[in-house]
């Protein structure tokens, strides 16, 4: 389904998914990214530093939330621009003793919040919760649609 301009309505909605995250998936993100920091892997250090536990990448939420608006647009190149405050870190528990549950879980839904005809994009809000608690703010993707 191709998504146009000019069939969209600010306020629309753009759908929602659930993001099930689990420290091997940290672990994975760590090696793809370079950021071996052990507050996203190692239980005690994270705690060492005042943290809940071991804590999401910001990168790797901001990459997970992002994915239902290219899933959305139906192509990751029509994000032209987005930007987020992160609030609240999402922590990741230990779940290896029960392999497929999740450590986390992050939800996130979208909407259109503005539209620019004359350039062809919509800006998309997105609300971006874990633990009953948001964990980005302004989390605002522009996409360029035909």
């Amino acid at each position: 389904m191709t998504v146009s301009v000019t069939t969209l309505e600010v306020g629309q909605s753009i759908g929602s998914t659930t993001v099930h995250v689990t420290r091997q998936d940290l672990v994975r993100y760590a090696g793809a990214s370079g950021d071996f920091n052990p507050i996203h892997w190692n239980q005690s250090f994270a705690e060492g530093v005042g943290l809940p536990g071991v804590i999401a990448h910001g990168m790797f939420t901001m990459g997970a939330a992002v994915q239902l608006v290219t899933d959305w647009a139906d192509d990751p190149a029509a994000v032209v621009d987005y930007q987020t405050r992160f609030t609240k870190p999402v922590v990741v528990e230990d779940t290896t003793a029960e392999p497929g549950e999740p450590g986390a879980v992050v939800e996130v839904s979208g909407v259109v919040g503005a539209i620019d005809t004359d350039a062809s994009t919509a800006r998309i809000d997105l609300t971006v919760t874990a633990a009953g608690q948001k964990v980005l703010v302004k989390a605002q993707a522009v996409v360029r649609l035909p």
